[in-house]
């Protein structure tokens, strides 16, 4: 039987990848003792990989794709095909940041004021390559860990990651400015890509975690309302498409079935309880396929 390979990403995004990959219809068991989780696809084998290796791997062919942050691809260098970018991360749905930031107390303001000074990360081709953009030579040096706790003793300033910037302010660092933004990747490399048989595995696993990832925020509606209450109610919705709308028996009114950003929803559905909606119902969705 044809096998595709895939790399799971270990760590931090971890949990979140595999919780996303059960609403795009993959259950995936990590076990604590194996690097090899099993999942409920006979068509694939999978393999835990360190984010920071996933790319290397998955260009020289070792596995045919897996998934890890677009700044892991720059920083390694590799030439491997981007398939899909799916905007996910530990916490939320959002793109993450690699920041410069200094210590509170620090004169240190700008990125000007890091001339021949010295920075901790674990970035370090996508910082030196930031740092020649804005002409600023500085020594910069890799992290093996516990980045945030280097300055002021060891270094100058760090390039770090973050979602929200609270653990930054929890150690007194200061933001000076976003070095990159970074989102999961979905990558294979060019040779599984040329694959007739893997090419379409892909891009079935890309349709359906772009699917799940949509969905992640948004939930479906139905109601119920009278003919005369249509127009006023359709003003009240809004909505991903057009809402389906369909006519009950017996001339009794109408069937509305729509998706919504989850966000909205609390407060519209009073909104069209009030102009007459019956029966509504809001329920879950696992993809939402455009």
């Amino acid at each position: 039987m044809k096998k595709l390979s895939f790399g799971l990403p270990k760590g931090s995004l971890q949990e979140s990848t595999i919780g996303m990959m059960k609403n795009a219809g993959y259950r995936v068991h990590v076990s604590s003792r194996s690097y090899y989780p099993s999942i409920d696809d006979d068509e694939m084998s999978v393999r835990l990989i360190r984010p920071q290796d996933m790319a290397r791997y998955v260009e020289k062919g070792i596995i045919d794709s897996g998934l890890t942050g677009q700044d892991w691809v720059e920083e390694a260098g590799a030439d491997v095909r981007c398939v899909e970018k799916l905007v996910y991360a530990k916490q939320q749905l959002t793109k993450v940041r690699w920041v410069l930031a200094a210590p509170e107390d620090s004169p240190i303001k700008s990125v000007e004021d890091l001339q021949g000074k010295r920075i901790s990360t674990e970035l370090v081709n996508v910082t030196k390559r930031y740092l020649e953009e804005k002409g600023i030579q500085a020594e910069v040096e890799f992290s093996h860990g516990a980045t945030e706790a280097k300055t002021p003793d060891l270094v100058d300033a760090i390039v770090e990651l973050t979602e929200t910037g609270s653990s930054l302010r929890a150690n007194n660092l200061r933001i000076i400015d976003t070095v990159t933004e970074s989102a999961t990747v979905f990558i294979s490399n060019h040779k599984s890509w040329e694959d007739p048989w893997k090419r379409k595995k892909i891009e079935n696993l890309a349709i359906l975690f772009h699917g799940a990832i949509i969905a992640r925020d948004k939930v479906g509606l139905k109601m119920n309302i009278s003919n005369e209450g249509l127009d006023t109610l359709l003003e009240k919705l809004p909505a991903l498409r057009t809402p389906t709308i369909s006519q009950l028996s017996g001339d009794a009114g109408y069937a509305i079935e729509t998706i919504l950003d989850e966000s909205v929803v609390r407060n519209i559905i009073p909104e069209l309880k009030r102009v007459g909606a019956e029966g509504i119902i809001e329920y879950p969705l696992n993809k939402v396929i455009l």
